[in-house]
């Protein structure tokens, strides 16, 4: 699409390109620049598809590769890019964004309600700068078994949309969440960050786009606005869509490339790889076929103003009582505020803890999130994987009580709601971005309430989430990263299926009323926590909390810690702490992974130790008395039984989640200078924690990426680099600046809701007990006061020696001739070793600003 949109801000729309045409000067010099080509590289000559240019079909071009998974197959448009510089220019862009939204919806959303036949269907219209040209892209991606299928779809709804157009409640539905994405961007103008603003410019430039700021743009997309009609809205679309629904006609335009990206070979149930075998004039064929199918127009839908009526409401309040209680059990206080971060804290009456703070830093935005303990952690014994698939069927489905997933989907369309849900090892979480105007966090509450109380669980969404957990799970074996990962983390953890994804035989037990049950075991009032940072008043935050979380049903967990299965590290097993894989490719290349445990955030190990109590003994010499008159509010005496008086002392929550982040951060700079500047071994080296909140343990990940003959090398002097921080000593320089980057990082981020959503979470979870407020209120202070020896004392609780380090090497490329004994991975023994029930990931879904996410 023509690049009518200013600087971006994550899922915002943003203002428009319009206004006067550049000055004679700057054109001038322009063309100078345009005639001092390079002499070996000269301007790219253009083949344009544009109808009548008198140039054959091509045929498809194939790519099959032995480690793709999926098929998927491009087509191409390439025309000369429409510059935007007036009004008229603006509107016809706007139009495209219409018509291109209407098909994203209508493919994505209805198919997903009938086991469609594909993965995910994509319709690109964008300029390209680098290109010089305007690039129009559908992009079809599908299980290879289904590609046909999946091929006549994406045609067939591009050519209804051509025929037919966009319905009149189409126009002014996607009309009208352009306005307001707009609109929210122009109220961030002071938000966006310069290298964005210098990048749209650049860009803009380069494509002989007019630009305006974000103000000026949407002032001037409403004008145009007023405009649009059907009729020119379905017009200018038909235009963007010919090459795909007149394909093969004399009048289309050509299309400038197909490609299809496919394997080499496709996994059978019972039959094991057998070869994919595809020819160009199949393609073809399935485009003409796709394109032949009777079609009829779209019906228009019904989208539901609201999910809960006013009258709904009343009833609730009189059935539930909604109301505040105390925040905590041994306080007095309903309402917690502090002044200093103006973080608010209240309890509901059925348990639902809540957080808010007020923001100004997205003006009109706002964020949400739901967190359930529990997560994967308490997948029963015979019903692994049951956590993380139930959360996918749920969020598949997209039907809550009398609403279909359209109706669902066109709802948050409306209100400019974004909402996710998923699962960890630890939590099961649901997030929304909002917009405040028109009563988008009113909706957002109310969708979240139907969420809670009025899921619906369907058998074909259960089939969905089995389908793509399969196809993840076997395309461990075609990506060396993860099948390098796999080894490392199924030999460290002992093969606990709660911290990779689950096996096809794991799966395959499932049922949908198994997962249900694990899923929705956890979703009860007193384990649930809503956090909601905005740009919104107290009065509005508080009423919203009261009507749709206040009125929610009080439930008790009927289960407790106790029954989760206890987590074993690996240890003193010479042949799973350091192993290899080897994977054939044309590429030669190689990767890393060296691992170990560490305690959790809050200083817990999984030995039961705390990072956080210092424990020392008085001078045998002291009396007790006097002793014990040196004892501080923070220490406590120990009775040991004999004449020795230890004294436990424990220091801030935040202890060893700074002092680890200060150690990643000064280890990160040594691995770097030494192992990839000084010795030149890797082209990329990082340290990264994965610490944990509600279990006790953690660990740490160093991703080493190398050549093969560079690899091992590179792996012994990143071992060297970790255990060698007492022989080489940190020096107060070093810290200083491990402090400056993480306080220069916080600083930034906290213009960020997103940021401040994650500080938030937890600081009411039960699960979490060490987290307070004090732990954001302190956070900075206590960058500033770490010492050295803080620095070491987190570095002693990460286990670095022989019987604890565990280390995979993966090498990818053709060893013929080499020795590679013990470190071949085949796909014949896939299933013996690889596949033997636990995916090579590092487990994923750490997004938030309180977890650390691994890179790999």
């Amino acid at each position: 699409m023509a690049n009518f949109l200013a600087p971006k801000l994550p899922t915002a729309l943003a203002g428009a390109v319009i206004g006067e045409t550049p000055s004679s000067l700057v054109v001038q010099q322009s063309k100078q620049l345009k005639r001092k080509r390079h002499a070996i590289r000269p301007p790219v000559k253009h083949e344009w598809s544009l109808p009548g240019a008198g140039r054959e079909l091509k045929k498809p071009y194939i790519f099959q590769h032995e480690l793709l998974q999926n098929f998927s197959i491009h087509l191409f448009c390439k025309i000369p890019v429409n510059r935007v510089q007036t009004y008229g220019d603006l509107r016809d862009v706007l139009m495209k964004r219409i018509f291109l939204s209407a098909l994203h919806f209508r493919v994505n959303t209805r198919y997903k309600s009938s086991n469609p036949p594909f993965t995910a269907i994509e319709l690109d219209h964008s300029d390209s700068g680098r290109e010089g040209c305007t690039v129009s892209t559908l992009t079809v991606t599908a299980e290879p078994k289904n590609w046909q299928a999946a091929v006549k779809v994406a045609v067939q709804e591009v050519r209804r949309l051509k025929e037919f157009g966009v319905t009149k409640g189409e126009l002014a539905r996607y009309m009208d969440a352009l306005i307001k994405d707009s609109e929210h961007l122009a109220a961030m103008i002071d938000n966006v960050p310069s290298i964005d603003n210098l990048d749209f410019i650049m860009e803009s430039d380069a494509l002989g786009h007019t630009v305006m700021d974000q103000q000026q743009g949407h002032e001037s997309l409403v004008a145009v606005a007023e405009t649009v009609t059907l009729e020119d809205v379905n017009a200018v679309g038909a235009k963007v869509l010919e090459y795909i629904s007149d394909f093969g006609k004399p009048t289309a335009p050509l299309a400038a490339a197909i490609v299809a990206c496919v394997p080499k070979t496709v996994h059978r149930d019972g039959v094991g790889d057998v070869e994919f075998k595809i020819h160009p004039e199949e393609i073809t064929a399935a485009i003409h076929e796709g394109l032949n199918v009777s079609i009829e127009p779209e019906p228009e839908l019904e989208v539901p103003k609201e999910l809960i009526s006013a009258l709904q409401l009343e009833q609730l309040w009189l059935q539930q009582k909604p109301s505040f209680i105390p925040v905590y059990k041994d306080s007095t206080q309903l309402k917690i505020v502090d002044k200093e971060t103006g973080i608010i804290q209240r309890r509901l009456s059925n348990g639902i803890g809540v957080n808010y703070k007020i923001s100004q830093n997205e003006a009109k935005g706002g964020v949400m999130r739901l967190v359930v303990g529990g997560g994967r952690a308490k997948e029963p014994l015979d019903a692994r994987g049951a956590v993380i698939v139930g959360v996918r069927t749920l969020s598949e489905g997209g039907r809550v009580g009398g609403f279909s997933r359209e109706q669902v989907e066109l709802f948050c369309v409306n209100h400019l709601i974004n909402c996710a849900l998923e699962s960890t090892e630890e939590f099961i979480s649901m997030e929304f971005h909002f917009h405040l105007r028109d009563g988008g966090m009113r909706a957002a509450f109310q969708l979240l309430y139907m969420v809670i109380k009025h899921n619906i669980w369907l058998e074909d969404a259960f089939e969905r989430a089995r389908r793509l957990y399969l196809s993840h799970y076997r395309a461990i074996p075609k990506s060396l990263e993860r099948a390098t990962a796999h080894r490392l983390m199924h030999a460290m953890l002992k093969g606990d299926e709660r911290f990779v994804e689950p096996s096809p035989q794991t799966i395959q037990r499932l049922t949908l009323p198994v997962v249900k049950d694990a899923v929705m075991k956890q979703f009860v009032t007193d384990n649930m926590e809503v956090s909601i940072v905005g740009d919104f008043t107290e009065e509005d935050i508080e009423a919203c909390v009261l009507d749709y979380l206040g009125t929610v049903t009080t439930q008790k967990s009927d289960h407790n810690d106790t029954e989760e299965v206890p987590v074993t590290f690996q240890v003193s097993r010479t042949d799973l702490q350091s192993q290899q894989v080897f994977l054939k490719d044309t590429d030669e290349r190689a990767c890393a992974y060296i691992a170990g445990r560490t305690p959790n955030r809050w200083g817990f190990t999984i030995d039961g130790e705390s990072v956080n109590n210092f424990l020392e003994t008085f001078s045998d010499s002291l009396p007790g008395e006097q002793a014990s008159s040196l004892i501080t509010d923070d220490m406590k005496l120990i009775d040991a039984g004999d004449s020795k008086l230890p004294w436990k002392k424990q220091t801030h929550p935040l202890y060893c989640c700074v002092t680890l982040s200060l150690l990643a951060e000064i280890i990160n700079s040594r691995l770097f200078t030494t192992v990839r500047d000084t010795l030149g071994l890797t082209y990329d080296v990082s340290f990264e924690l994965s610490l944990l909140d509600r279990l006790k343990f953690g660990w740490f990940v160093i991703s080493v990426t190398s050549t093969p003959a560079k690899v091992y090398r590179a792996v012994d002097a990143c071992k060297s680099v970790l255990r060698g921080l007492h022989s080489n000593k940190i020096t107060q320089r070093e810290l200083d600046r491990a402090k400056r980057t993480l306080l220069m990082r916080h600083e930034s981020d906290m213009k960020s809701n997103a940021y401040w959503l994650g500080l938030l979470t937890h600081l009411q979870a039960p699960s979490v007990p060490r987290k307070n407020i004090a732990c954001i209120r302190d956070l900075a202070s206590f960058y500033e006061t770490t010492t050295i020896e803080d620095v070491y004392n987190a570095y002693d609780n990460l286990k670095v020696d022989d019987e604890s380090l565990f280390t995979c090497i993966g090498v990818a490329g053709n060893m013929t001739g080499q020795d590679m004994s013990g470190l071949e991975m085949e796909a014949d023994d896939a299933d013996d070793e690889l596949f033997d029930g636990h995916q090579g990931l590092i487990p994923l879904g750490r997004g938030s600003s309180t977890m650390t996410l691994p890179t790999t």
